[in-house]
């Protein structure tokens, strides 16, 4: 396999036109792996009239077939997880083990799709009058553009491919620059089961571009994107001018509540494995831990030993835990973080600092002290950066719970079923676990309310938004 990634339109590979490409780094090494290529105005087109094309096609397959095929996909891609695997890390950083759990989930994800594509029902309302069929049909929305990030490179794409797919939609994937090679050994794997050609193109280039030009084309019917608040609002601004369907998952800024009768060491050992996962990029990650007082001190000293227990490393090594950020920006955006804080009160408990020169890597830090005027209280750090924070009772750790305009997701651990059932109604959030790790599984529904976006990307709600709804009235001749 080949860190030199094509574009796919119309069933080909092949080059931007004008050959442009920009390269691919390894953030372990810095070294150059690979290129990913531009694509002009003129690909674009191209991409959108065979999505055209391959809507027209892909919509009249029968449910019962396309998930025969998404069914081979998925099969074809557990075949080649290792090496896709491979490829992931040495672009993205995250650990050998992290990225093939994340290849193998994908695969689950596909199958889950597969199943909702022979179960999108409509139904029959009781008519008033002897005679009339009421029926409500479900359709396809029509050709689909979709936006992913780096951080999960094949799992934020499989998604929006899956629900596509199997509504009988066609769709162009604008998929991450810095992270290209896996998403296309994922869409790879659909191409090989069959699907037609035109119904997946796989495009990259400058993502302001792209979407600018996709969003208000007429050919596109539904705009999908997961990634950042502001760039997730300006795309859903778009979107809304030109009347078109919109999914969006977008940044968090997760509370984990840890009361005074939770389990503490099984609480701060499955917090810290979550939070330093991906290196701390994800958009689920919690982030805000809010632990009440009593227990404060023996929550952040037992976190604290895992942070500085972790093996951190380049992600193709044996034993590494946490890899390197994802690219060169994220090494500034934590130091500043972190740096705002220290100046403003904030006490380092562990971490803080870049490790070594070559590569983005970053200690795993904790920081305690923290005052709601500290940048990192309110904005995003998509990195291994852990906020402490004690609380006295109930209300005050909703009320903190709450005061973002994020609600993405979040966490809470107490032995109080009384509690788990007033904190899982009170916590403004489109998704919650409490005293486990329990989100993002294909069957469940993913997704956020207020700043962190609109829609669900798991479950059975996720092929909602692909399908128009249609009412037919027929009275007998």
């Amino acid at each position: 396999m080949d860190h030199n990634v094509l574009l796919h339109i119309d069933g080909q590979w092949r080059p931007a036109t004008g050959n442009r490409t920009i390269p691919v780094l390894n953030p372990a090494t810095e070294e150059q792996i690979g290129t990913v290529p531009h694509a002009s105005q003129a690909d674009l087109d191209e991409a959108l009239e065979a999505a055209e094309r391959g809507f027209n096609v892909w919509k009249k397959v029968s449910a019962f077939d396309r998930s025969k095929l998404m069914r081979k996909a998925a099969n074809l891609l557990r075949e080649r997880a290792g090496d896709i695997a491979r490829i992931m890390t040495m672009e993205q950083g995250k650990p050998l083990p992290e990225a093939k759990m994340e290849v193998m989930a994908a695969a689950d994800t596909i199958d889950w799709f597969a199943e909702e594509a022979r179960r999108a029902y409509g139904r029959v309302i009781p008519a008033r009058a002897e005679g009339v069929y009421q029926l409500v049909i479900k359709e396809p929305v029509g050709p689909v553009a979709a936006f992913t990030p780096w951080n999960f490179p094949i799992n934020q794409v499989v998604r929006k491919l899956s629900a596509a797919l199997a509504t009988g939609c066609s769709i162009i994937v604008k998929a991450p620059e810095e992270t290209p090679a896996s998403p296309a050994e994922m869409i790879r794997c659909f191409i090989d089961a069959g699907v037609p050609k035109g119904v997946i193109g796989l495009v990259y280039g400058v993502p302001a571009e792209i979407s600018s030009y996709l969003i208000p084309h007429p050919t596109i019917r539904k705009v999908t994107f997961t990634g950042s608040t502001p760039v997730g609002k300006h795309l859903a601004e778009l979107a809304g001018k030109y009347m078109k369907r919109a999914t969006m998952e977008l940044g968090g800024h997760a509370p984990a509540i840890v009361f005074d009768d939770a389990d503490v060491e099984l609480a701060s050992k499955t917090l810290a494995g979550s939070k330093f996962r991906n290196a701390g990029q994800v958009c689920v990650s919690p982030t805000r831990f809010l632990v009440q007082e009593k227990v404060f001190d023996q929550f952040v000293d037992t976190f604290t030993s895992y942070a500085k227990s972790l093996k951190v490393g380049n992600g193709l090594e044996d034993g590494v835990q946490m890899g390197p950020l994802a690219n060169d920006r994220r090494i500034p955006a934590m130091e500043a973080l972190i740096g705002d804080a220290v100046q403003k009160g904030a006490e380092v408990r562990t971490g803080g600092n870049r490790i070594g020169n070559k590569g983005y890597f970053f200690e795993p830090t904790v920081v305690t002290g923290l005052t709601r005027e500290m940048r990192a209280m309110n904005e995003e750090p998509f990195g291994p950066l852990a906020l402490m924070v004690p609380f006295k009772d109930f209300d005050e750790v909703v009320e903190e719970s709450n005061r973002l305009p994020f609600g993405l997701a979040a966490y809470a651990f107490t032995s109080s079923a009384k509690t788990a059932n007033a904190i899982a109604s009170q916590v403004e959030t489109g998704m919650m676990t409490i005293n486990h790790l329990g989100l993002a599984l294909p069957e469940v529904p993913f997704g956020g309310i207020k700043d962190s976006g609109y829609g669900s990307e798991g479950g059975s709600e996720a092929i909602e938004s692909y399908l128009n709804t249609k009412f037919v009235s027929q009275a007998g001749l």
